[in-house]
């Protein structure tokens, strides 16, 4: 079946595209050749390495705003900033200047041994500004991965401190995501993922998701079936033993699980559960935090206060790793008052990094990014996606807010029946976006979209118009119209 969109146009912005001149300065080889030392050379995540290679990977060469380029010169919007990252979009020459002048100036050190240096400084100060009140202290690492596995060592110290021992279990949910490190890994809970594991860490437990599209039986409303999930953690928590239970974690909305948000009953019900159990929330900001949904913080959004936020991802745009921990004052002062914290890294607050985070929260405040999300685009994008896919034969529901979505892909959408076959039915519609030069991902039967924060009405017009060529022509190949 041939596929083809209409190019939507685009006027270049002002800026220079560091992409482009990085990309003049690197050996330019052929498509060809590309995928061939790829292939021999280059093991990607989670992909099916004898699969891809046969295929050939796509050669990225270069970006800018909210538009990639290939090695073959297509032209592709990027629905997804990267990997859920890019939030001040592509080719911002104010954070490669601020990453060349750190370089220039101190290049590295470490953090340890009594040291500090400006930029972590900096950074510390500005965090604690943007981040809600009781949020003052930061602890930083590589990854939203290395953010939830530091997690876990606050969390068991803190109790330690308390002289509460027993307390060492943590309760996440099934279908969400924490990372890819052991510990990461086992507290999200995707299960293709712990098949892999047979060395999951000790006293990590899950319980169900708020998915109400795929999970949700009988006549409940969504704000019933919100209810009785988050109710699942109190049941765990009698189960265990309130006296042995350290935190629940759970992101905001589900990102890598589908872009799923729980109805308005459900954090405020958590976080009921955790105050009356004197169990510490955990709220994984990676994928929300920085203006995803419109609020600096996800959780913000939601309507309620964890003691403890993992970041990364929009913390630099994704221009370099960094993540990092904010620790509420309550659990900073026990960290703080109690003798050494015997956990770290090598980069741990890496000045190059903390020169680019900072240099990218500066644009995120001073351009009014976030405020533009909430008010502006977020509500534009959310509608348009709404309006373009009511009643669409095979789309059951579209959820999400400020420039997240996810499109639920259904057999039946009116009775909530999913495909059996959900996750092909994803991988061509995903296929069908990517032949039309978008960048939307596939999660089973769950499509997302996740575009630079940056974005304007005409390339979100162009984002949804592509999204829905490719939809259409998924229905079509299903013999479903």
């Amino acid at each position: 079946m041939s596929y083809r969109t209409e190019e939507v146009a685009y006027v270049q912005p002002a800026q220079p595209s560091v992409a482009a001149s990085v990309q003049a300065a690197q050996p330019q080889r052929s498509t060809a050749e590309y995928r061939a030392l790829d292939a021999a050379h280059h093991i990607h995540p989670f992909s099916d390495m004898g699969s891809l290679n046969r295929s050939g990977s796509r050669v990225i060469v270069k970006a800018q705003g909210v538009y990639l380029w290939d090695s073959e010169d297509n032209k592709i919007i990027d629905g997804m900033a990267g990997l859920w990252c890019v939030n001040v979009g592509y080719g911002r020459k104010e954070l490669a200047d601020a990453a060349y002048r750190q370089m220039q100036e101190l290049p590295f050190y470490n953090t340890f041994f009594k040291t500090t240096h400006p930029p972590v400084i900096e950074l510390s100060a500005l965090l604690a500004e943007l981040a809600p009140e009781p949020f003052n202290h930061f602890f930083y690492c590589n990854s939203g991965s290395e953010g939830n596995d530091t997690v876990l060592r606050i969390v068991h110290q803190y109790w330690a401190t308390q002289g509460k021992h027993s307390k060492k279990f943590v309760i996440s949910r099934k279908n969400g995501y924490h990372g890819s490190t052991i510990a990461g890994g086992t507290l999200g809970g995707m299960g293709y993922m712990h098949d892999q594991m047979p060395s999951k860490v000790e006293n990590i437990v899950h319980i169900d998701q708020p998915y109400f599209f795929g999970e949700a039986e009988g006549n409940l409303t969504p704000e019933e079936f919100a209810l009785a999930r988050a109710q699942q953690l109190e049941a765990k928590i009698l189960e265990i033993g309130a006296d042995n239970v350290a935190a629940f974690i759970g992101e905001p909305f589900q990102g890598a699980g589908g872009v799923i948000f729980p109805a308005s009953t459900y954090w405020p019900e958590i976080q009921r559960i955790c105050r009356k159990y004197d169990i510490l929330l955990v709220a994984d900001e990676v994928i929300g935090g920085f203006g995803r949904t419109g609020e600096w913080f996800a959780h913000q959004h939601f309507g309620f206060e964890p003691d403890l936020i993992t970041l990364a991802k929009g913390l630099t745009s994704g221009y370099v790793p960094m993540g990092a921990v904010g620790l509420h004052d309550r659990v900073a002062k026990a960290i703080i008052e109690n003798g050494d914290f015997n956990h770290g890294l090598t980069y741990s607050g890496h000045p190059v990094a903390a020169a680019v985070a900072l240099a990218n929260l500066k644009l995120l405040r001073d351009e009014k990014i976030v405020e533009r999300v909430k008010t502006d685009t977020g509500p534009y994008f959310q509608k348009k996606l709404r309006d373009t896919f009511a009643n669409h034969p095979i789309i059951g529901e579209i959820s999400g807010a400020g420039l997240v979505a996810g499109l639920q892909l259904a057999e039946d959408p009116k009775a909530r029946k999913r495909f059996a076959n959900g996750g092909e039915v994803g991988t061509i519609c995903r296929d069908f976006c990517f032949n039309g030069n978008l960048i939307m991902r596939a999660t089973g039967d769950r499509m997302l979209l996740s575009p630079p924060l940056v974005i304007n009405k005409l390339e979100i017009d162009e984002i949804v118009s592509k999204a829905k060529k490719a939809v259409d022509a998924t229905a079509q190949q299903l013999g479903i119209s």
